[in-house]
């Protein structure tokens, strides 16, 4: 992975485009300005920057595409994301929401040198702890994946993972690890109430509810 030179907000920048493409079409400056909480003007002028050093290009209906160059940035971030909450979550026992909170804090420090050789002492892991696949990696089955939200009543299915977009929802992620809404986890959906906007699930001996919005961000295979 090549980190080349970037500033960390840049990264920030170009890794929130690179998830947002990975979880909506098109990508455009006021959703990424929403996530990355800066003003309008400000996400003009970054755009702009990021456009001439070779990071994206802003199409005629303003959505925003990232390059090749930049798509690697985007990566090589995540990848670093990744491992470095695996780390915190395997080897520290650190809790999902900590995790990612540190994980994000770190990410920018991390060398290429430093990424190999956690990648080695990790045994090279495949995904997060949220089920997503690391960079460099491809997660099985990944296409086969749906929403649990349009899941139908009375079927049972497994969880894959948790989008990125799920992951910066911190109160979903506890949420999550407190009913063992886990990767692997086995969830029956016992009942949809579109009209109430939630979906009554099953995991193990235990009931709970979960809202259809969040579901939308928490992918599962068919058992």
């Amino acid at each position: 992975m090549e980190h080349g030179k970037i500033t960390p907000t840049a990264e920030d920048y170009v890794r929130t485009i690179y998830v947002l493409g990975e979880e909506m079409q098109p990508v455009i400056a006021a959703r990424v300005a929403d996530e990355m909480g800066v003003s309008p003007s400000t996400m003009v002028v970054t755009l702009r920057r990021l456009q001439s050093q070779g990071y994206l290009r802003v199409e005629r209906r303003k959505e925003i595409h990232l390059t090749g160059k930049g798509r690697r940035v985007a990566e090589g971030i995540l990848r670093r994301h990744f491992l470095t909450e695996r780390l915190l979550t395997d080897v520290l026992g650190m809790d999902w929401v900590k995790a990612h909170q540190e994980a994000h804090r770190l990410e920018h420090a991390i060398s290429a040198e430093v990424e190999e050789r956690l990648a080695k002492l990790l045994n090279n892991p495949s995904t997060c702890p949220h089920g997503n696949a690391i960079p460099g990696k491809e997660l099985p089955n990944a296409k086969k994946s749906s929403p649990l939200s349009v899941v139908a009543q009375g079927r049972e299915v497994v969880l894959q993972r948790i989008t990125e977009g799920g992951e910066r929802d911190s109160r979903l992620l506890g949420f999550m690890q407190q009913h063992q809404l886990v990767p692997g986890a086995r969830v029956t959906v016992l009942e949809v109430a579109p009209s109430l906007g939630i979906m009554n699930l099953k995991v193990g001996r235990e009931e709970f509810a979960l809202g259809i919005e969040a579901a939308k961000k928490l992918r599962v295979l068919d058992v």
